[in-house]
């Protein structure tokens, strides 16, 4: 599986299910004012409230799993040199991290890109072990 584009959709699908598992966990968190909730169900049998949870519940999963799978896409996609060191990782992070704060402004984008870059050159460096090549 050395495929950039197949690589790309899976990352983006296991991004994508990750990130709407995530937000189905947090999702007990959401309602954390009983009062609140109570005023704005006033009138709602069971059945209506528990719509309303869905839909709420359904909506998060939709835009976290979006986010993930973005992400996860995004740097795959970005792995353009097809190597396996740490500066691929470090160069896919940077432009990740630009392009996902590209709206926010320059600076967003600069920073995002080196806190990106900082990220996965953690991770590699810490749970990636790469063999050195044999020198003959």
């Amino acid at each position: 599986m050395e495929s950039c584009p197949t690589k790309t959709v899976l990352a983006g699908g296991a991004g994508f299910g990750i990130g709407a598992f995530f937000s189905l966990m947090s999702a007990s968190f959401a309602y954390e004012d009983p009062y609140l909730r109570a005023q704005s169900q006033a009138g709602m049998n069971t059945t209506q409230k528990a719509g309303q949870i869905f839909k709420e519940m359904g909506k998060g999963m939709w835009t976290s799993g979006k986010g993930f799978g973005k992400i996860g896409a995004l740097f795959c996609w970005s792995r353009y040199r097809a190597k396996n060191d740490i500066y691929n990782s470090v160069s896919a992070g940077f432009i990740s991290g630009g392009i996902l704060a590209r709206n926010s402004g320059p600076k967003a984008a600069l920073t995002g890109g080196l806190a990106f870059a900082a990220f996965s050159t953690a991770i590699d460096l810490l749970f990636l072990r790469r063999e050195t090549p044999d020198e003959d």
